[in-house]
């Protein structure tokens, strides 16, 4: 393990909050240990206590370490916490898919229990834009696809489902622009998908949350395994 080293040349902060973090991920200061001070920090690093005062809270906000009045700075993780939207553009699709489903097969189950005559016209009109798309482009057609689905989400009235959504939207567009030229989905049929999501809408107008479920289950699996099998 390297000892901590003066430094110099670009931004003093960023090297400290560097050269600390990778001392933390080392092992050097353990999980639930206690940081020296600024004072011996800062004489190592060679800087001032308020550049290490900013590297510390810079880790802190990345969740590697808490400081306790009147007893120090202690390491609470050994690497830094990953955001959520980071976490999503990291993982495989097909993981996507999995945690999508279950997000959106409820929200479906909701949206049949409680659309109110304004989304039911919502969701006819991004239908109509996603069949109308199949004469568009790839990504034309993805954000049509995914505007349809964002207005059966809005028609559950959850804003937490809503939050969920909106986060997966733009990892599942930026994938399936790609995936839907190199897997050939539209290849056979330019409006790819669109009986089961017609069916979908079919299912909130009659207020059928069991059939809504059902539907919108099937669909997001049959592109899942697709995913899988290429």
């Amino acid at each position: 393990m390297s000892p901590l080293g003066p430094l110099h040349r670009s931004p003093l902060v960023d090297q400290a909050t560097r050269q600390l973090e990778e001392q933390i991920t080392a092992g050097h200061w353990p999980v639930g240990g206690k940081l020296p001070g600024e004072v011996a920090l800062a004489k190592e690093l060679g800087v001032g206590r308020s550049t290490v005062r900013e590297a510390l809270r810079a880790l802190a906000g990345a969740g590697m370490v808490q400081s306790r009045q009147g007893s120090g700075v202690f390491v609470t993780a050994h690497r830094p916490a990953v955001d959520w939207p980071t976490r999503l553009r990291r993982a495989e699709l097909a993981h996507v898919y999995e945690v999508r489903t279950m997000v959106e097969v409820q929200a479906a189950r909701l949206a049949a229990v409680r659309r109110t005559e304004a989304d039911l016209a919502a969701v006819d009109t991004a239908l109509a834009t996603r069949l109308a798309a199949g004469d568009a482009d790839d990504a034309a057609f993805v954000d049509a696809d995914i505007a349809l689905h964002t207005a059966v989400v809005a028609a559950a009235h959850n804003p937490v489902l809503d939050d969920l959504f909106a986060q997966f939207a733009p990892v599942l567009r930026e994938h399936l622009v790609v995936l839907v030229g190199l897997l050939g989905l539209r290849s056979g049929d330019p409006h790819h998908g669109y009986d089961s999501h017609a069916d979908l809408v079919r299912a909130l107008h009659r207020g059928d949350p069991e059939e809504a479920g059902r539907v919108l289950a099937a669909e997001l699996e049959a592109t899942r395994s697709r995913l899988l099998a290429d």
